[in-house]
Protein backbone atom coordinates (compact mmCIF):
# COMPACT_ATOMS: atom_id res chain seq x y z
CA UNK A 1 0.00 0.00 0.00
CA UNK A 2 1.19 3.81 -1.25
CA UNK A 3 -0.03 7.15 -0.09
CA UNK A 4 2.24 8.57 -2.47
CA UNK A 5 -0.79 10.63 -4.35
CA UNK A 6 -1.94 11.69 -1.21
CA UNK A 7 -0.95 15.00 1.26
CA UNK A 8 2.37 15.70 2.42
CA UNK A 9 2.39 15.79 6.51
CA UNK A 10 4.01 17.84 8.34
CA UNK A 11 4.87 17.20 12.16
CA UNK A 12 5.97 21.02 14.07
CA UNK A 13 8.20 18.92 16.74
CA UNK A 14 10.69 15.75 16.77
CA UNK A 15 10.23 14.99 20.18
CA UNK A 16 9.00 11.65 21.57
CA UNK A 17 5.34 11.73 20.59
CA UNK A 18 5.94 13.50 17.08
CA UNK A 19 8.90 10.94 16.71
CA UNK A 20 5.78 8.52 17.29
CA UNK A 21 3.69 10.36 15.37
CA UNK A 22 6.08 10.27 12.44
CA UNK A 23 7.11 6.57 12.70
CA UNK A 24 3.29 4.96 12.54
CA UNK A 25 2.65 7.85 9.63
CA UNK A 26 5.94 5.96 7.71
CA UNK A 27 5.19 2.47 8.35
CA UNK A 28 2.01 2.69 6.41
CA UNK A 29 3.08 4.53 3.85
CA UNK A 30 2.60 8.06 4.41
CA UNK A 31 5.35 10.72 3.62
CA UNK A 32 6.10 12.83 6.49
CA UNK A 33 8.35 15.50 7.64
CA UNK A 34 9.60 16.77 10.52
CA UNK A 35 9.99 20.61 11.48
CA UNK A 36 12.55 21.26 13.84
CA UNK A 37 14.11 23.80 16.00
CA UNK A 38 17.83 24.73 15.76
CA UNK A 39 18.76 23.15 19.14
CA UNK A 40 15.68 20.30 19.54
CA UNK A 41 14.79 20.17 23.08
CA UNK A 42 14.05 16.70 23.40
CA UNK A 43 15.13 14.72 26.57
CA UNK A 44 13.90 10.75 25.05
CA UNK A 45 16.87 12.36 22.26
CA UNK A 46 17.29 8.07 21.36
CA UNK A 47 13.35 7.60 19.94
CA UNK A 48 13.46 11.41 18.78
CA UNK A 49 13.89 12.24 15.41
CA UNK A 50 14.58 15.73 16.37
CA UNK A 51 18.11 14.39 17.14
CA UNK A 52 19.30 14.34 13.54
CA UNK A 53 19.44 18.11 13.60
CA UNK A 54 22.31 16.97 15.90
CA UNK A 55 23.79 14.09 14.27
CA UNK A 56 22.71 14.40 10.47
CA UNK A 57 20.84 11.16 10.36
CA UNK A 58 18.94 9.26 13.07
CA UNK A 59 17.30 6.02 12.98
CA UNK A 60 14.33 5.19 15.49
CA UNK A 61 13.44 2.02 14.88
CA UNK A 62 14.65 0.93 11.64
CA UNK A 63 12.78 4.33 10.29
CA UNK A 64 15.49 6.73 9.55
CA UNK A 65 15.68 10.66 9.31
CA UNK A 66 18.06 12.87 7.83
CA UNK A 67 18.49 16.83 8.05
CA UNK A 68 17.82 18.37 5.37
CA UNK A 69 17.61 21.87 3.28
CA UNK A 70 14.49 22.75 1.32
CA UNK A 71 16.40 21.51 -1.76
CA UNK A 72 16.96 18.26 -0.43
CA UNK A 73 13.54 17.51 0.18
CA UNK A 74 12.25 15.88 -1.77
CA UNK A 75 14.94 13.64 -2.64
CA UNK A 76 14.79 12.50 1.01
CA UNK A 77 11.10 11.68 1.18
CA UNK A 78 11.75 9.84 -2.24
CA UNK A 79 14.61 7.21 -0.55
CA UNK A 80 11.80 6.74 1.91
CA UNK A 81 13.84 8.64 4.98
CA UNK A 82 11.69 11.25 7.35
CA UNK A 83 13.10 14.88 6.30
CA UNK A 84 13.83 16.68 8.97
CA UNK A 85 14.22 20.48 8.38
CA UNK A 86 14.79 23.66 10.22
CA UNK A 87 12.08 25.37 10.28
CA UNK A 88 9.98 26.46 13.40
CA UNK A 89 7.96 28.60 11.90
CA UNK A 90 6.80 26.43 9.36
CA UNK A 91 8.09 28.50 6.63
CA UNK A 92 7.85 25.87 4.47
CA UNK A 93 4.06 26.56 3.84
CA UNK A 94 5.06 29.26 1.91
CA UNK A 95 6.86 27.23 -0.32
CA UNK A 96 4.77 26.50 -3.70
CA UNK A 97 6.94 23.97 -4.45
CA UNK A 98 7.11 21.71 -1.50
CA UNK A 99 3.49 22.70 -0.28
CA UNK A 100 -0.30 23.39 -1.15
CA UNK A 101 -2.92 24.06 0.41
CA UNK A 102 -4.64 21.04 -0.94
CA UNK A 103 -1.90 18.76 -0.52
CA UNK A 104 -0.35 19.51 2.84
CA UNK A 105 -1.87 18.43 6.09
CA UNK A 106 -0.05 19.66 9.60
CA UNK A 107 0.46 17.75 12.74
CA UNK A 108 1.74 20.58 15.52
CA UNK A 109 3.52 18.11 17.72
CA UNK A 110 5.39 20.73 19.62
CA UNK A 111 3.26 20.09 22.79
CA UNK A 112 3.51 23.85 23.70
CA UNK A 113 0.31 23.82 25.89
CA UNK A 114 -0.96 26.87 25.24
CA UNK A 115 -3.02 28.46 21.88
CA UNK A 116 -0.51 28.43 18.87
CA UNK A 117 -0.24 30.89 16.76
CA UNK A 118 -1.99 31.33 13.26
CA UNK A 119 -0.73 28.83 10.56
CA UNK A 120 1.24 30.98 7.37
CA UNK A 121 -1.19 29.03 4.96
CA UNK A 122 -4.39 27.53 5.29
CA UNK A 123 -4.29 23.68 4.69
CA UNK A 124 -6.84 20.55 4.39
CA UNK A 125 -6.02 19.08 7.50
CA UNK A 126 -4.80 21.31 10.81
CA UNK A 127 -4.24 18.99 14.17
CA UNK A 128 -3.20 19.67 17.51
CA UNK A 129 -1.81 17.71 20.03
CA UNK A 130 -2.92 18.16 23.64
CA UNK A 131 -3.96 20.77 25.85
CA UNK A 132 -4.12 24.42 24.13
CA UNK A 133 -5.98 23.88 20.90
CA UNK A 134 -9.47 23.68 20.57
CA UNK A 135 -11.06 21.72 17.17
CA UNK A 136 -13.08 23.71 15.65
CA UNK A 137 -11.22 27.11 16.45
CA UNK A 138 -7.49 26.97 16.28
CA UNK A 139 -6.81 23.78 14.53
CA UNK A 140 -9.12 20.91 12.75
CA UNK A 141 -9.06 18.59 15.26
CA UNK A 142 -6.77 17.66 18.30
CA UNK A 143 -5.23 14.59 20.02
CA UNK A 144 -5.64 13.77 24.12
CA UNK A 145 -2.27 13.44 24.71
CA UNK A 146 -3.47 13.07 28.83
CA UNK A 147 -2.92 9.03 30.49
CA UNK A 148 -6.18 8.47 30.52
CA UNK A 149 -9.33 6.43 28.94
CA UNK A 150 -9.26 8.97 26.62
CA UNK A 151 -5.07 8.88 25.20
CA UNK A 152 -4.97 8.90 21.41
CA UNK A 153 -8.60 9.92 20.85
CA UNK A 154 -9.62 12.12 18.15
CA UNK A 155 -11.72 15.38 19.21
CA UNK A 156 -13.35 17.41 16.14
CA UNK A 157 -15.00 19.77 18.65
CA UNK A 158 -13.59 21.32 21.86
CA UNK A 159 -10.23 20.57 23.69
CA UNK A 160 -8.53 17.76 25.62
CA UNK A 161 -8.20 17.43 29.10
CA UNK A 162 -6.34 20.60 30.64
CA UNK A 163 -2.76 20.51 31.63
CA UNK A 164 -1.97 19.32 35.14
CA UNK A 165 1.13 21.35 35.62
CA UNK A 166 2.48 17.94 36.95
CA UNK A 167 4.53 14.86 34.89
CA UNK A 168 3.02 11.71 34.83
CA UNK A 169 3.60 8.95 37.26
CA UNK A 170 6.11 9.73 40.67
CA UNK A 171 6.98 12.99 39.85
CA UNK A 172 10.84 12.37 41.12
CA UNK A 173 11.65 11.05 37.98
CA UNK A 174 11.64 14.23 35.93
CA UNK A 175 15.07 15.73 36.00
CA UNK A 176 15.16 19.61 35.95
CA UNK A 177 17.64 22.10 35.80
CA UNK A 178 18.43 23.86 39.21
CA UNK A 179 20.34 26.57 37.48
CA UNK A 180 20.44 27.73 33.92
CA UNK A 181 23.57 26.44 32.12
CA UNK A 182 25.35 24.03 29.85
CA UNK A 183 24.72 20.61 30.70
CA UNK A 184 27.67 18.02 30.66
CA UNK A 185 26.56 14.48 30.63
CA UNK A 186 28.19 11.98 33.31
CA UNK A 187 26.06 9.30 32.09
CA UNK A 188 24.34 8.05 29.09
CA UNK A 189 21.27 6.86 28.04
CA UNK A 190 20.00 3.52 28.94
CA UNK A 191 23.01 3.67 31.58
CA UNK A 192 21.75 1.99 34.94
CA UNK A 193 21.50 4.65 37.89
CA UNK A 194 21.64 4.10 41.60
CA UNK A 195 20.31 6.68 43.97
CA UNK A 196 22.12 9.16 44.69
CA UNK A 197 24.68 8.73 41.60
CA UNK A 198 25.36 11.52 39.99
CA UNK A 199 24.42 11.84 36.37
CA UNK A 200 25.34 15.11 35.15
CA UNK A 201 26.34 19.01 35.62
CA UNK A 202 24.99 21.82 34.68
CA UNK A 203 28.15 24.76 34.40
CA UNK A 204 26.48 27.94 34.99
CA UNK A 205 25.61 30.08 31.78
CA UNK A 206 27.18 33.32 34.59
CA UNK A 207 30.58 33.61 34.44
CA UNK A 208 32.46 33.59 37.08
CA UNK A 209 33.94 37.01 38.23
CA UNK A 210 30.47 38.49 37.69
CA UNK A 211 28.78 39.77 41.09
CA UNK A 212 25.83 38.16 40.48
CA UNK A 213 23.71 36.81 43.75
CA UNK A 214 27.41 37.02 45.59
CA UNK A 215 28.98 34.00 43.96
CA UNK A 216 32.18 33.93 45.29
CA UNK A 217 33.53 30.77 43.82
CA UNK A 218 34.34 28.52 40.96
CA UNK A 219 31.97 26.11 42.60
CA UNK A 220 29.22 28.09 42.87
CA UNK A 221 28.62 28.54 38.97
CA UNK A 222 28.48 24.46 38.69
CA UNK A 223 25.77 22.38 39.79
CA UNK A 224 25.22 18.24 40.19
CA UNK A 225 22.27 16.94 39.00
CA UNK A 226 22.04 13.39 41.05
CA UNK A 227 19.33 10.08 40.71
CA UNK A 228 16.37 10.49 42.59
CA UNK A 229 16.22 6.99 43.01
CA UNK A 230 17.79 3.58 41.17
CA UNK A 231 16.40 2.73 37.81
CA UNK A 232 17.60 3.36 34.05
CA UNK A 233 18.27 7.03 32.86
CA UNK A 234 15.91 7.21 30.17
CA UNK A 235 16.52 10.61 28.91
CA UNK A 236 18.87 13.56 28.49
CA UNK A 237 18.94 16.77 26.93
CA UNK A 238 21.42 17.56 24.10
CA UNK A 239 24.73 19.16 25.77
CA UNK A 240 24.35 21.43 23.05
CA UNK A 241 21.38 23.20 24.77
CA UNK A 242 21.55 26.03 26.88
CA UNK A 243 18.92 25.32 29.48
CA UNK A 244 17.09 27.25 31.75
CA UNK A 245 16.76 26.93 35.44
CA UNK A 246 13.60 24.79 35.81
CA UNK A 247 13.56 23.69 32.73
CA UNK A 248 12.96 19.38 32.37
CA UNK A 249 16.77 18.13 31.70
CA UNK A 250 16.25 14.52 32.20
CA UNK A 251 14.68 11.62 33.08
CA UNK A 252 14.67 8.50 35.42
CA UNK A 253 12.40 5.43 34.98
CA UNK A 254 12.42 2.99 37.47
CA UNK A 255 12.00 -0.13 35.98
CA UNK A 256 15.90 -0.59 35.23
CA UNK A 257 15.37 -1.81 31.94
CA UNK A 258 17.44 -0.58 29.32
CA UNK A 259 15.70 -1.50 26.19
CA UNK A 260 12.65 1.28 26.67
CA UNK A 261 15.22 3.95 26.17
CA UNK A 262 15.21 2.86 22.50
CA UNK A 263 11.98 1.71 21.84
CA UNK A 264 9.00 4.11 20.73
CA UNK A 265 6.78 4.50 23.87
CA UNK A 266 2.92 3.14 24.65
CA UNK A 267 1.71 6.75 25.04
CA UNK A 268 3.41 7.79 21.52
CA UNK A 269 1.66 4.57 19.15
CA UNK A 270 -1.50 5.87 21.12
CA UNK A 271 -1.12 9.40 20.09
CA UNK A 272 0.23 8.35 16.38
CA UNK A 273 -2.74 6.24 16.21
CA UNK A 274 -5.44 8.67 16.97
CA UNK A 275 -3.96 10.72 14.27
CA UNK A 276 -3.72 8.01 11.86
CA UNK A 277 -7.40 7.84 12.32
CA UNK A 278 -7.87 11.74 11.84
CA UNK A 279 -6.28 11.67 8.62
CA UNK A 280 -8.10 8.56 7.02
CA UNK A 281 -11.17 10.09 7.97
CA UNK A 282 -10.24 13.33 6.50
CA UNK A 283 -9.28 11.72 3.86
CA UNK A 284 -12.54 9.67 2.73
CA UNK A 285 -13.81 13.34 3.08
CA UNK A 286 -12.16 14.13 0.16
CA UNK A 287 -12.70 11.39 -2.25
Amino acid sequence: MSFNNFPLILIRGGGDLASGVALRLHRVGFQAAILELPAPLAVRRKVSFSEAVYESVHTVEDVTARLVSADQFQVALEAGEIPVLIDPEANILRNQFLTSPKSTFVVDARLLKSAPEPLLSDVALHIGLGPGFRAGDNCHAVIETCRSHTLGRVLWSGETLPDSGQPEGDPRRVLRAPISGCVKPLKQIGDHCVEGEEIAEIQSSIPFGHDVENRKSPSDTMSKIVSPFSGVLRGLIHPRVEVAEGMKIGDIDPRDDSSICFLVSDKALSVGGGVLEAILIKLKEME
